[in-house]
Protein backbone atom coordinates (compact mmCIF):
# COMPACT_ATOMS: atom_id res chain seq x y z
CA UNK A 1 0.00 0.00 0.00
CA UNK A 2 1.35 3.35 -0.75
CA UNK A 3 1.74 5.87 1.93
CA UNK A 4 -1.03 8.43 1.88
CA UNK A 5 -0.27 11.98 2.77
CA UNK A 6 -1.45 14.06 5.15
CA UNK A 7 -1.11 17.81 5.59
CA UNK A 8 -1.18 18.90 9.14
CA UNK A 9 -2.22 22.87 9.49
CA UNK A 10 -1.64 24.24 13.10
CA UNK A 11 -0.08 27.18 13.98
CA UNK A 12 2.00 25.74 16.97
CA UNK A 13 4.96 23.60 15.99
CA UNK A 14 5.05 21.44 19.18
CA UNK A 15 1.88 20.29 18.29
CA UNK A 16 2.71 19.77 14.61
CA UNK A 17 5.76 17.95 15.98
CA UNK A 18 3.75 15.55 18.13
CA UNK A 19 1.15 14.92 15.54
CA UNK A 20 3.79 14.40 12.54
CA UNK A 21 6.26 11.69 14.33
CA UNK A 22 2.66 10.05 14.70
CA UNK A 23 1.74 9.64 11.84
CA UNK A 24 5.45 9.13 10.14
CA UNK A 25 5.63 5.92 13.07
CA UNK A 26 2.02 4.98 11.29
CA UNK A 27 3.60 5.09 7.51
CA UNK A 28 1.80 7.98 6.55
CA UNK A 29 3.99 11.05 4.10
CA UNK A 30 3.52 14.16 6.35
CA UNK A 31 3.55 17.78 5.23
CA UNK A 32 2.86 20.76 7.58
CA UNK A 33 1.26 24.55 7.12
CA UNK A 34 1.23 26.93 9.80
CA UNK A 35 -1.05 29.07 8.52
CA UNK A 36 -4.58 29.13 6.38
CA UNK A 37 -2.97 30.84 3.19
CA UNK A 38 0.05 27.98 3.35
CA UNK A 39 -2.24 25.30 3.37
CA UNK A 40 -4.49 26.16 0.47
CA UNK A 41 -1.36 26.67 -1.41
CA UNK A 42 -0.14 23.48 -0.66
CA UNK A 43 -3.22 21.28 -1.05
CA UNK A 44 -3.11 22.55 -4.61
CA UNK A 45 0.26 21.91 -5.35
CA UNK A 46 0.70 18.24 -3.51
CA UNK A 47 -3.14 17.01 -3.40
CA UNK A 48 -2.59 15.85 -0.24
CA UNK A 49 -5.33 12.46 0.69
CA UNK A 50 -6.09 13.88 3.57
CA UNK A 51 -6.35 17.73 5.99
CA UNK A 52 -5.60 18.00 9.89
CA UNK A 53 -6.87 21.50 10.17
CA UNK A 54 -6.58 23.13 13.07
CA UNK A 55 -9.82 25.36 14.10
CA UNK A 56 -8.72 28.49 15.53
CA UNK A 57 -5.44 29.80 13.72
CA UNK A 58 -4.46 33.74 13.60
CA UNK A 59 -5.54 35.17 10.48
CA UNK A 60 -7.36 33.00 8.37
CA UNK A 61 -9.59 30.70 10.57
CA UNK A 62 -9.85 26.56 10.07
CA UNK A 63 -13.20 26.49 9.66
CA UNK A 64 -12.92 29.31 7.02
CA UNK A 65 -10.63 27.65 5.09
CA UNK A 66 -12.50 24.25 5.49
CA UNK A 67 -15.33 26.09 3.83
CA UNK A 68 -13.57 27.28 0.97
CA UNK A 69 -11.89 24.12 0.29
CA UNK A 70 -15.45 22.83 0.22
CA UNK A 71 -16.65 25.25 -2.10
CA UNK A 72 -14.08 25.01 -4.74
CA UNK A 73 -14.37 21.36 -6.85
CA UNK A 74 -11.13 20.76 -7.31
CA UNK A 75 -10.51 20.25 -3.06
CA UNK A 76 -14.50 19.43 -2.34
CA UNK A 77 -13.62 15.62 -1.48
CA UNK A 78 -11.05 16.35 0.31
CA UNK A 79 -11.32 14.67 3.64
CA UNK A 80 -10.83 17.06 6.78
CA UNK A 81 -10.51 16.53 10.59
CA UNK A 82 -10.67 19.58 12.55
CA UNK A 83 -8.42 20.02 15.44
CA UNK A 84 -9.35 22.13 18.44
CA UNK A 85 -9.16 22.91 21.72
CA UNK A 86 -12.88 23.80 21.68
CA UNK A 87 -15.29 20.48 23.23
CA UNK A 88 -18.79 22.29 23.39
CA UNK A 89 -21.26 20.76 20.99
CA UNK A 90 -21.94 23.86 18.99
CA UNK A 91 -18.63 24.00 18.00
CA UNK A 92 -18.51 20.46 17.08
CA UNK A 93 -21.59 20.97 14.77
CA UNK A 94 -20.21 24.35 13.22
CA UNK A 95 -17.41 22.37 12.37
CA UNK A 96 -18.81 19.59 10.66
CA UNK A 97 -21.14 22.01 9.05
CA UNK A 98 -18.68 23.83 7.14
CA UNK A 99 -17.86 20.39 5.70
CA UNK A 100 -15.09 18.78 8.30
CA UNK A 101 -15.43 14.56 8.25
CA UNK A 102 -14.66 14.39 11.76
CA UNK A 103 -13.43 16.32 14.90
CA UNK A 104 -10.95 15.65 17.39
CA UNK A 105 -10.47 17.81 20.64
CA UNK A 106 -7.07 18.56 22.44
CA UNK A 107 -5.64 17.04 24.12
CA UNK A 108 -5.74 13.54 22.38
CA UNK A 109 -3.66 10.82 21.90
CA UNK A 110 -1.68 10.13 19.17
CA UNK A 111 -3.37 6.62 19.09
CA UNK A 112 -6.70 8.10 18.85
CA UNK A 113 -5.44 10.64 16.41
CA UNK A 114 -4.10 7.66 14.02
CA UNK A 115 -7.47 5.74 14.61
CA UNK A 116 -9.77 8.22 13.58
CA UNK A 117 -7.68 9.19 10.17
CA UNK A 118 -8.08 5.52 9.61
CA UNK A 119 -11.50 5.41 9.49
CA UNK A 120 -11.61 8.83 7.72
CA UNK A 121 -9.78 7.79 4.61
CA UNK A 122 -11.60 4.24 4.82
CA UNK A 123 -14.87 6.30 4.05
CA UNK A 124 -13.00 8.77 1.44
CA UNK A 125 -11.91 6.19 -0.84
CA UNK A 126 -14.04 5.60 -3.51
CA UNK A 127 -13.81 1.97 -4.74
CA UNK A 128 -11.84 1.36 -7.51
CA UNK A 129 -9.62 4.38 -7.49
CA UNK A 130 -6.64 2.00 -6.51
CA UNK A 131 -7.60 -0.93 -8.65
CA UNK A 132 -4.86 -1.16 -11.63
CA UNK A 133 -5.54 0.13 -15.05
CA UNK A 134 -4.59 -1.96 -17.99
CA UNK A 135 -4.61 -0.97 -21.51
CA UNK A 136 -3.15 -2.78 -24.57
CA UNK A 137 -0.21 -4.49 -22.09
CA UNK A 138 0.25 -1.54 -20.61
CA UNK A 139 -0.12 -1.53 -16.80
CA UNK A 140 -0.65 1.29 -13.77
CA UNK A 141 -0.66 0.11 -10.63
CA UNK A 142 -1.48 3.41 -8.49
CA UNK A 143 -1.14 1.47 -5.04
CA UNK A 144 2.60 0.82 -5.89
CA UNK A 145 3.17 4.00 -7.95
CA UNK A 146 4.48 1.22 -10.95
CA UNK A 147 3.76 0.84 -14.41
CA UNK A 148 4.76 -2.28 -16.91
CA UNK A 149 4.85 -2.95 -20.26
CA UNK A 150 3.70 -6.48 -20.84
CA UNK A 151 5.44 -7.35 -17.70
CA UNK A 152 8.36 -5.61 -18.09
CA UNK A 153 8.71 -2.31 -15.60
CA UNK A 154 9.27 0.51 -17.40
CA UNK A 155 10.79 3.85 -15.44
CA UNK A 156 9.04 7.44 -15.47
CA UNK A 157 9.48 10.39 -13.63
CA UNK A 158 6.83 11.58 -10.55
CA UNK A 159 5.84 14.08 -13.27
CA UNK A 160 5.65 11.94 -16.66
CA UNK A 161 3.63 9.04 -14.31
CA UNK A 162 1.07 11.72 -12.56
CA UNK A 163 0.35 12.72 -16.18
CA UNK A 164 0.16 8.91 -17.44
CA UNK A 165 -2.02 8.51 -14.86
CA UNK A 166 -4.55 11.68 -15.16
CA UNK A 167 -4.57 9.99 -19.53
CA UNK A 168 -5.26 6.56 -18.39
CA UNK A 169 -8.43 7.48 -16.11
CA UNK A 170 -9.59 10.14 -18.50
CA UNK A 171 -9.41 7.96 -22.02
CA UNK A 172 -10.63 9.73 -25.28
CA UNK A 173 -11.00 12.95 -24.21
CA UNK A 174 -8.79 15.73 -25.50
CA UNK A 175 -7.23 17.84 -23.00
CA UNK A 176 -5.77 21.46 -23.43
CA UNK A 177 -2.15 22.25 -22.08
CA UNK A 178 -3.97 24.38 -19.47
CA UNK A 179 -6.21 21.60 -18.23
CA UNK A 180 -3.87 18.86 -17.87
CA UNK A 181 -1.63 22.16 -16.30
CA UNK A 182 -4.43 22.32 -13.70
CA UNK A 183 -5.07 18.61 -13.49
CA UNK A 184 -1.35 17.09 -13.24
CA UNK A 185 0.88 20.18 -11.94
CA UNK A 186 -1.94 21.78 -9.83
CA UNK A 187 -3.49 25.45 -10.37
CA UNK A 188 -1.11 26.90 -8.26
CA UNK A 189 2.27 26.43 -10.07
CA UNK A 190 3.33 28.91 -12.55
CA UNK A 191 4.68 26.53 -15.19
CA UNK A 192 4.85 27.65 -19.18
CA UNK A 193 2.29 25.23 -21.27
CA UNK A 194 5.62 24.02 -23.44
CA UNK A 195 6.20 22.54 -20.35
CA UNK A 196 3.78 19.83 -21.07
CA UNK A 197 4.71 19.07 -24.41
CA UNK A 198 8.84 18.45 -22.81
CA UNK A 199 6.91 16.01 -20.14
CA UNK A 200 4.66 14.07 -23.10
CA UNK A 201 7.30 13.91 -25.07
CA UNK A 202 9.22 12.19 -22.01
CA UNK A 203 6.71 10.21 -21.63
CA UNK A 204 6.40 8.81 -25.02
CA UNK A 205 10.22 7.96 -24.46
CA UNK A 206 9.62 5.94 -21.50
CA UNK A 207 6.22 4.14 -22.81
CA UNK A 208 8.18 3.34 -25.94
CA UNK A 209 7.21 2.11 -28.97
CA UNK A 210 4.66 -0.32 -28.21
CA UNK A 211 2.61 2.28 -26.09
CA UNK A 212 3.74 5.82 -27.34
CA UNK A 213 0.67 6.12 -29.59
CA UNK A 214 -1.49 6.10 -27.30
CA UNK A 215 -0.74 9.83 -26.14
CA UNK A 216 -2.62 11.45 -29.30
CA UNK A 217 -1.61 15.01 -30.60
CA UNK A 218 -4.51 17.18 -31.32
CA UNK A 219 -4.06 19.39 -33.59
CA UNK A 220 -5.11 22.61 -32.15
CA UNK A 221 -6.28 21.48 -29.11
CA UNK A 222 -3.76 19.86 -27.26
CA UNK A 223 -3.57 16.16 -25.76
CA UNK A 224 -5.60 12.51 -25.66
CA UNK A 225 -5.18 9.56 -24.57
CA UNK A 226 -6.65 6.41 -27.00
CA UNK A 227 -6.27 3.15 -27.87
CA UNK A 228 -8.25 3.55 -30.94
CA UNK A 229 -5.97 4.73 -34.05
Amino acid sequence: MTAKTVLIVDDEAPIREMIAVALEMADYRVLEADNAQDAHAMVVDHQPDLLLLDWMMPGTSGIELARRLKREEATAELPIIMLTAKGEEDNKIQGLEAGADDYITKPFSPRELVARLKAVLRRATPRGVEDPIEINGLLLDPVSHRVSAHGKALEMGPTEYRLLQFFMTHQERAYTRSQLLDQVWGGNVYVEERTVDVHIRRLRKALGEAHQNLIQTVRGTGYRFSARV
